[in-house]
């Protein structure tokens, strides 16, 4: 604003001057002197304007400064503030990942003794006995998980008149009667089918003498746990590894009508619990529709003895109706009674003797 005023004030004697001269109203001496003069007041007042705005740009320039001093000291305590929080993320990430890998590590050991197990267990399962065992073991469990330790519905070891002996037996209700399971392992013959270090013509081969085997056991099962009146009229072959039914159901559709046909359900684990869970299912809706149906005989019955109740309690306030209407004419009489006794009482003899003299 003093700028402006100083730059005005310039303009306006510079007129002046011009008009002074146009006009010839003063001499060249006057003039020179007038503008020395002026000269001089201009260079005071652009001193003094350089003064003050030499101290403004200053003063703005402290402010400024100050700001920029504040907005710094602010950033640095966010930026501060940033870090500190990043650090204690990167501090807890990092301890993460350490807890990860001391799990890994627990883990990696978990496998390693995993597969020193699995090594044993294969060396176990070479033997046709133990997979046998294994295979009854594995039956059995299944069968307890479903129906309990209690042997009502299912028995193993089941000898049928024939005299084969069921790896176990389910006693279904009508009409599927007593379903006998038998366990089956066919390993060799897959495992060989299945190992891809072997060419193509052995891992055909192996695939034939695969099938043969299950279509013997398939053949076994309906031989020997179809009794006519004895048990139903299918049975169940039961593979205790998932990976044996899953390459039959999957690549083998053939074996499944071959089964099919001759009445024999292959199972694997999951399928068979499957199986066992529906039938527990049904026996205790049939055991819960039995109770309902005693449960309603014995309502009926007690209908029957309230009925009965009702009569005799009908009667029985009948005759306390009776009773208690007989009971108000005694105590009617007994009150007339009573007044009599009194009026009796209330006689005075000696006045009576008196009157008869």
């Amino acid at each position: 604003m003093e700028y402006l005023v100083v730059v005005l004030l310039v303009i306006a004697i510079v007129l002046e001057i011009i008009l002074l001269v146009r006009k010839n109203r003063v001499d060249n001496t006057e003039t020179v002197r007038e503008l020395g003069s002026l000269k001089n007041e201009i260079t005071k007042d652009l001193g003094e304007f350089k003064y003050g705005l030499s101290r403004i740009l200053a003063e703005d320039f402290d402010k400024l400064n100050l700001k920029m001093e504040e907005r710094l000291t602010m950033i640095n305590e966010k930026v501060n503030e940033k870090i500190d929080q990043n650090f204690e993320k990167t501090n807890k990430t990092f301890n993460n990942v350490l807890e990860r890998l001391s799990k890994i590590d627990e883990a990696q050991k978990n496998i390693d003794d995993l597969s020193k197990d699995i090594i044993n267990l294969q060396s176990v399962l070479t033997d046709k006995k133990t997979r046998g065992t294994f295979g009854e073991v594995n039956l059995n469990y299944i069968l307890t998980s479903i129906f309990g330790e209690k042997r009502v519905v299912y028995d193993i070891q089941h000898k049928l008149s024939n005299g084969f002996i069921a790896d176990a037996v389910i006693f279904a209700p009508e009409p599927l009667g007593t379903i006998c399971i038998d366990s089956k392992f066919p390993l060799e013959n897959y495992e060989r089918m299945t190992d891809r270090s072997l060419n193509k013509i052995e891992r055909d081969s192996a695939e034939k003498l695969f099938k043969a085997d299950v279509k013997k056991h398939i053949d076994a099962i309906y031989s020997k746990y179809i009794v006519a009146g004895e048990t139903a009229d299918e049975a169940i072959m039961f593979l205790p590894a998932e990976a044996l039914f899953a390459e039959i159901n999957a690549y083998h559709s053939d074996l499944l009508t071959y089964a099919y046909n001759k009445k024999v359900w292959i199972c694997g684990p999951t399928t068979l619990m499957s199986t066992l869970s529906t039938i527990s299912m049904i026996l205790k809706n049939i055991e819960r529709d039995k109770y309902a149906k005693v449960i309603h005989e014995e309502l009926n019955k007690l209908g029957i003895e309230f009925r009965r109740y009702k009569e005799r309690w009908d009667r029985l306030s009948k005759s306390i109706d009776t009773v208690s209407s007989e009971v108000k004419d005694i105590h009617t009489t007994t009150d007339k009674i009573s007044k009599k006794f009194e009026s009796i009482s209330s006689v005075d003899i000696d006045v009576l003797d008196y009157k008869k003299e």
